[in-house]
């Protein structure tokens, strides 16, 4: 029954303040063996994967339909890997496996274990803007960007697999999909993310420094695109499950 739960029984609502996003590119064969098989990566030339580190500041978040005064605010850092998902009636489905979730707030941690599968953590965040740059910081985690605030052209980070931003905008986010697999009833969950507004700012990034990618051990692993979007609502449907077999 417990489990039952983590099935997203209900649509959420919550308004994006900011959410900046960093899509690192990684030679395709070092992720395949963290996804369920039901997933296929997201290949970019054939040969680069991609995972990204998502930082989001929320506000207002609630089951979809309850008044804005019952959301709570919180600040939440997602990893994730980009994929790809053939459903049951053989349409091909873009969307997002969550590795590991943080967030600055102990009641997120617990409600966002008990109601999604999205494996979060409780560790300290802020992030702190000056007329130069911006940083998202945790001392907890060792975690650290610096995100440069310029009125220049902003150039693709060096090295990115892509020719232009409007190739890497592809690679953005947020893609309208998260799957989960359910390896022991071999059933798949996914869940619809709805946006309105989705305008990515390409953003130059200073410096970073995320102890969770170091710790998969990627080889080869350089930054794609870097991109920040303001004040967006979104909401999240609820949960379907279909069965999945090889």
């Amino acid at each position: 029954m417990f489990s039952c739960l983590k099935n997203q029984l209900f649509a959420v609502e919550a308004y994006f303040k900011s959410s900046t996003v960093l899509t690192f590119a990684v030679p395709k064969e070092q992720l395949e063996n963290l996804l369920p098989p039901c997933l296929a990566l997201d290949v970019f030339d054939n040969k680069w994967a991609f995972v990204a580190v998502a930082m989001v500041q929320t506000t207002e978040l609630r089951p979809k339909g309850f008044p804005k005064f019952l959301g709570n605010d919180f600040f939440l850092i997602g990893y994730r890997i980009f994929v790809r998902y053939t459903n049951t009636n053989g349409k091909r489905l873009r969307g997002l496996y969550i590795l590991k979730s943080e967030t600055d707030k102990k009641k997120m941690e617990y409600l966002g274990n008990i109601f999604t599968h999205y494996n979060y953590s409780t560790t300290d965040i802020s992030q702190i803007q000056d007329d130069t740059c911006t940083r998202i910081t945790s001392k907890k985690s060792a975690f650290e960007i610096i995100v440069e605030n310029t009125k220049q052209e902003v150039l693709l980070p060096q090295n990115s697999p892509f020719k232009d931003w409007k190739e890497a905008r592809r690679y953005a986010g947020p893609l309208p999909f998260t799957f989960h697999y359910d390896a022991k009833n071999k059933k798949v969950l996914i869940i619809e993310g709805m946006r309105e507004n989705w305008i990515p700012k390409p953003v130059q990034i200073k410096a970073y420094k995320i102890p969770f990618l170091d710790a998969l051990d990627l080889q080869n692993i350089v930054l794609a695109n870097a991109f920040v979007i303001k004040n967006i609502p979104y909401f999240w449907k609820k949960g379907k499950i279909e069965s999945w077999e090889k």
